[in-house]
């Protein structure tokens, strides 16, 4: 029995969301994101028709878009607009994964059994922009991948079927940048060699591909033959992270436990970026000297920067250390984890940040996570050593 799979995406989320509390931005070309030295983290489809794209420069998009309005972004209403729509979802959706802040991926299969696949997706496609007043767009196919062409293809506000008889004919003609994983240079590679539409990469020796472009060359064909057999997982696969530490003396150094707090957010905020991981939820932990032991946690904005979650820590700890009694342990772990990058979270942040970001977590996996550290975390390690 074909599978059925959807794919539901956002429309312009942030944009979205900013309209819905305040209408006169309807219409208006909008670039959410930082200021004049950040980049767009989003941005409405009349600024999309000037050339305006995420992850551009804000300076470059308004040389596209000089009339553009730019907003900085709120990622608290957007965390809780995203909550909304994912428990609309999970209440009537058999299987739910929640790929990212606004994007979704639902088995839905032998719903046939009882009612049309298509028309239930509709439905709930409906429910969710009534009750949240957002838009959204859907395709309904036989596996993730073609789902997710199909949702881009559709977009703004479309819905869209591609049975199994007919996942080859709609992919034949699209470019391959519509694959997912094919970036810029696995598009310029191919392109020198004239493959440019999918149908060309899918008739393409498997093994050729593989030795162009390496391990992924097989996943890329198959993603062009309309193959794909990865599950729809629900995104509660993984519900935290965590870390703790346990001192060989019990200690009440403030500045050797912010420190090592520090050190510990590092660590498992450069785990949630290689892992493509979001979080929502900061909780601490302490035990004291005498085996007590406390937690205190709060909701923020998804993110996985180290400094946002360095200033939620601390700020945690300051509140929940009150009793001035030596520690014996101390804890953090990051819970309400959603798929998603750092990059959604550059509203307040500089191109220079997100670039030292990115050369930070190179150099880790390159050279091993101590290979580089924040000052703060990095002056105890030098002090036991």
């Amino acid at each position: 029995m074909a599978r059925s799979i959807v794919h539901m995406d956002m429309d312009t989320f942030f944009v979205s969301c900013e309209r819905l509390t305040n209408s006169k931005l309807n219409g208006v070309p909008l670039i959410i994101g930082g200021g004049d030295r950040g980049v767009v983290a989003s941005c409405s489809y009349e600024a999309r028709t000037f050339g305006v794209r995420s992850a551009m420069p804000i300076k470059m998009a308004l040389r596209l878009c000089p009339q553009a309005k730019v907003m900085k972004g709120d990622m608290e209403l957007y965390s809780k607009l995203s909550h909304d729509i994912t428990q609309v979802i999970e209440e009537k959706a058999p299987i739910v994964e929640k790929a990212s802040i606004d994007e979704f991926y639902l088995d839905i299969t032998g719903m046939d059994r009882f009612h049309g696949c298509y028309q239930w997706t509709n439905e709930l496609s409906q429910s969710i922009t009534k009750e949240t007043g957002l838009p959204l767009s859907f395709a309904l196919s036989v596996n993730k991948t073609v789902s997710k062409i199909g949702t881009g293809e559709s977009k703004p506000i479309g819905k869209l079927e591609i049975p199994e008889t007919m996942v080859k004919t709609f992919l034949n003609p699209l470019s391959i940048q519509k694959i997912p994983m094919v970036g810029d240079v696995t598009f310029q590679l191919l392109s020198r060699i004239g493959i440019r539409t999918i149908q060309t990469l899918s008739e393409m020796p498997a093994e050729v591909l593989q030795q162009m472009i390496g391990k992924n060359g097989i996943d890329i064909w198959k993603k062009a033959n309309g193959i794909d057999n990865n599950p729809v997982e629900p995104y509660t696969e993984r519900k935290s992270i965590s870390t703790e530490h346990t001192f060989g003396q019990d200690t009440i150094d403030i500045q050797k436990l912010k420190s090592i707090l520090v050190g510990m957010v590092e660590k498992l905020a450069f785990q949630l970026r290689s892992e493509e991981w979001l979080t929502s939820t900061v909780v601490i932990k302490i035990r004291y000297s005498n085996f007590d032991t406390e937690t205190k946690q709060c909701r923020i904005p998804y993110t996985s920067a180290d400094h946002t979650l360095t200033r939620s820590v601390t700020e945690l700890f300051d509140k929940l250390y009150q009793r001035r009694m030596r520690l014996r342990l101390i804890g953090i772990r990051f819970s309400g984890l959603v798929r998603g990058t750092y990059q959604i979270n550059m509203f307040e942040d500089t191109e220079e940040m997100l670039s030292l970001y990115q050369a930070m977590d190179r150099m880790k996996k390159r050279y091993g996570f101590d290979a580089v550290a924040r000052c703060a975390g990095a002056t105890l390690k030098v002090k036991n050593k």
